[in-house]
């Protein structure tokens, strides 16, 4: 599957004109859950040539394909686009960039990239996001007896990284397992989240599963501080000058 990724994005940078600066996992791959019919979700940032961004009017700044019977997900983001979402404190951004799966990079890009993210970082921005998540998936898996596991993991996780945000003041990495050793967690909660860990690695995306009050318990935890203590974090000071030449290098 690796080798059909990078043929497609080799196919998508001829065809779009365009040059991939990140291609990178993200999802359950990449968060460390995946069941084993989960698609592969590739995020790409890239760039055009530099007609592209003097020509008047407003050019598409997205990409979306759908490959291989939609077992294949490709995305992304024009660099202006991204860089405006960066100084948002953009959380799938936030994410992507520190995907373990690479599928391709640009070598003098990523690293300085990489700098303005942490620079352009808010904890209380990046807070909204992962919260609104946890809170959604929280209703729906208690909402019924039975409920959809990877639904289960989906808002463990993004609950999780909230404990993490009000932790530490760096941004909380893209792995499930990293969030877990970031955070106070009592072990059986632990040792039940690795259990769980293993049954979805061979159980469908649409498997449904039932019980675990304690770690739902611990789930709603997690949720109420952050709900407690959202207010008192702080949001970045980032310096756009920098992200402007950033940009000007880029395309020039």
């Amino acid at each position: 599957m690796d080798q059909t990724i990078r043929k497609y994005l080799e196919e998508l940078e001829s065809s779009k004109g365009i040059k991939i600066l990140l291609a990178c996992e993200t999802g359950s791959r990449a968060w460390g859950f995946p069941s084993p019919d989960s698609d592969y979700d590739v995020r790409i940032l890239y760039k055009h040539k530099l007609d592209w961004y003097i020509s008047l009017g407003s050019p598409r700044d997205t990409i979306e394909q759908m490959l291989d019977d939609n077992e294949i997900d490709i995305s992304g983001w024009e660099l202006r686009k991204s860089l405006n979402l960066m100084m948002k404190s953009n959380a799938p951004l936030i994410e992507r960039v520190q995907s373990p799966i690479i599928y391709k990079a640009d070598e003098k890009f990523l690293p300085e990239y990489i700098k303005l993210v942490k620079n352009c970082y808010s904890r209380i921005a990046t807070m909204h996001h992962y919260l609104s998540i946890a809170q959604k998936c929280y209703t729906e898996i208690t909402e019924g007896k039975t409920y959809k596991l990877k639904r289960f993991f989906y808002g463990l996780r993004t609950a999780t990284v909230c404990e993490w945000i009000l932790v530490h003041e760096e941004i909380p990495p893209i792995e499930f397992s990293k969030v877990l050793e970031g955070i106070e967690v009592p072990q059986p909660i632990q040792n039940k989240i690795k259990d769980l860990v293993e049954l979805k690695a061979t159980k469908s995306e649409n498997y449904l599963h039932i019980g675990e009050e304690d770690v739902i318990a611990y789930m709603k935890s997690c949720i109420d501080q952050a709900k407690e203590q959202i207010t008192l974090l702080p949001s970045a000071a980032f310096n756009k000058g920098a992200i402007d030449e950033f940009l000007k290098e880029q395309i020039l």
